[in-house]
Parts: structure tokens; sequence; C-alpha cells
């Protein structure tokens, strides 16, 4: 056999293979995964160093962090589209198209993260992946827990009880239902934008805002206040869904194999963002400042007496407050 005769059947071989290589790459089912948040944080990781492993080679996980493929608040309308088959967003989201999700966001509907997921395990889980499917087309596969907001104020004045948050100017997000969720904590909500609350704090124009404690460090709030109070009001948490057409294209097999690992990844995240916040009280504590607990259940009671008399209420699915209250 002469070298050229060598050489053709080995180029011929590489072709054939590089086919086969095509083909396989083909066959995998692609999974586009648009989202506003960057590579690093916990959730993130989750699903790039432990879901797309555990998926395996018969998906090709592709996710774009940071907001570069699509505007926040528009991955659920682009995987209607078919532009993308998977995201991971909070209950607002969702509650645009479909408003009986309203009630997931409402302040202490969900308490911590073992409870997001018993709540998710339950029948009112199987109540939302109903609504998901038949309203919004998507298959919900997991949930993941982001941090529990908490309230942080300037001053000495300590709080008990929503009684002693009246007249407490508590920045909050601009829009209803954020709002309604400060005044429902007893304080007087003002809308100010994320980006101008620290000046806000320290000039006085508001007395306190309130958010998760992993972003109380990152924008330095604790330079201008000085008192955490652990209400535990509202815990933020997202929906990892996939496109229900494409999940149903998935072999039974393949369909556990999604949510066992959408799953081992959100628990191992759960954990960072449960460890970042206990080791944060002592990071605030050592800053000067006062974090205590107050009376919680004054707290839950009067949120949950102030959303049933709001029309806010109105979308609820019947009992389900009672349900999630009793898991």
């Amino acid at each position: 056999m002469n070298w050229n005769t060598v050489k053709t059947l080995a180029l011929a071989g590489a072709f054939a293979a590089s086919l086969g290589s095509a083909a396989m790459a083909k066959d995998k089912i692609e999974l586009i995964f648009p989202d506003v948040n960057p590579p690093n944080v916990p959730r993130s990781v989750a699903l790039t160093d432990i879901f797309a492993k555990e998926i395996g080679d018969d998906f090709d996980f592709k996710p774009y962090f940071s907001g570069t493929l699509v505007k926040q608040g528009t991955e659920l309308v682009a995987i209607q589209r078919g532009n993308a088959q998977m995201a991971l967003l909070p209950p607002s989201d969702f509650a645009k198209q479909v408003p009986e999700f309203d009630i997931l966001g409402a302040a202490y509907v969900i308490r911590d993260a073992e409870h997001l997921q018993k709540v998710f395990d339950s029948e009112v889980g199987d109540t939302f992946r109903k609504l998901a499917r038949e309203k919004l087309g998507v298959e919900i596969i997991g949930v993941s827990y982001y941090g529990t907001r908490q309230v942080n104020l300037r001053g000495d004045k300590e709080i008990k009880t929503p009684a002693d948050m009246d007249g407490v100017k508590l920045r909050m997000p601009g829009g209803e239902s954020w709002q309604f969720l400060g005044a429902s904590l007893g304080a007087n909500p003002v809308p100010v934008a994320y980006s101008e609350v620290y000046v806000a704090l320290q000039t006085g124009v508001i007395d306190g805002q309130d958010n998760p404690l992993p972003n109380d460090k990152a924008m330095k709030f604790y330079e201008v206040t000085n008192q955490i109070v652990l209400t535990s009001h509202n815990v933020g948490f997202g929906i990892l869904v996939m496109s229900a057409e494409v999940f149903d294209k998935l072999t039974p097999e393949q369909q556990k194999t999604v949510k066992d690992a959408a799953r081992k990844g959100f628990e191992w995240s759960n954990q960072q963002y449960i460890q970042q916040e206990a080791d944060l009280v002592d990071f605030f504590k050592g800053e000067g400042l006062k974090v205590y607990t107050p009376d919680v259940k004054a707290f839950q009671d009067y949120a949950q007496e102030k959303y049933k008399s709001s029309p806010l209420s109105e979308s609820w699915p019947a009992g389900m407050l009672e349900k999630i209250n009793a898991l």
C-alpha cells in the first residue's frame, strides 16, 4: 500500500469521524438558558458545575449569564417563542401572566429554604406545576433559594412587633406588590431606586431598607445604618422551568435525570446561601450593628391579615394560604 493510499484512507477515516461527531452533537438536546445573574453566584455555579454535568451527554446546556442574551423579565417569553428552552425566574415573573403565582411572593408565605422545598414537594406544588403547564407552556424542574429579606434601620429604636414600625420610612422597590409588602410590616413604604438607597439612608430621606444580608454587605448599607431586625419576611427564590414541548420529547429516564440534577445542584447552592447569611450576622455585629430577632409570629399574623383583606389576594387560589401555612 503506497503513501497516497494511506493518506487517502486516513483522510476518509477522519472525515467519517468528523461526520459522526457532528451527528452526535446534532443529536444532543439543546438547552439555551438566559439569565440576568452573573456566573459566579451559587445558583449559577450550581447549574454549570453540577446540573450540566449530572444531565450527561444527552444534553447541550448553554447558559447566557449577566443578561447577555435577553433582557431581564423577558426570559419566560423567550421560552414561549422557542428562543430559549430553560430559565430560572422569581414567582413575580410568572404572575405577570398567571396571577395565581402572586401568593408565592407575599410576606411570610414561604418561610425558609426547607419550607420552600416542602411546598413544591406537596400538592401545593402540583397546583403550580399544573398552572405552569396549562397556562404558560413550561414544566417546573426545581426551585432555588436565594436568601431572606431582613429589615435594616437607622437609629436605636428596638423593633419587636409591627406596631413598632409605625411611621418608619422604609425603602421598598417600586410597584404595588413591593409597596404593599412594606405596608404589611407596619411601615410607611417609600419607593427609592436601588442605586440611591445608600445616600437616602445617609441623609435621612428614609429610615431603613429591606434586603437579604448579602445585598446589605455588597451595597455597604451597614455603613449608614445601626441595626438589622431579622424579620425574615420574604424569601427570595427562583423556579427553574423548561419548555413543556421540549420536556415532553424526553424519555421518562431523561425527565427524571433533569429533575434529579436540578435538585442536587440547588441543594448545594441553598446551603451556600444559608451559610453566607449565618456568617454575615457575625460580620454585621463586628461592624457595630445590633442584630436581633423580633416577634416574628406577630409580624406574620399582621402581614397575612393585611394581605387577606387586600385586593392583592383576590387572585390567590382558594384555601392555598392555609395549605402552605400547614406545611
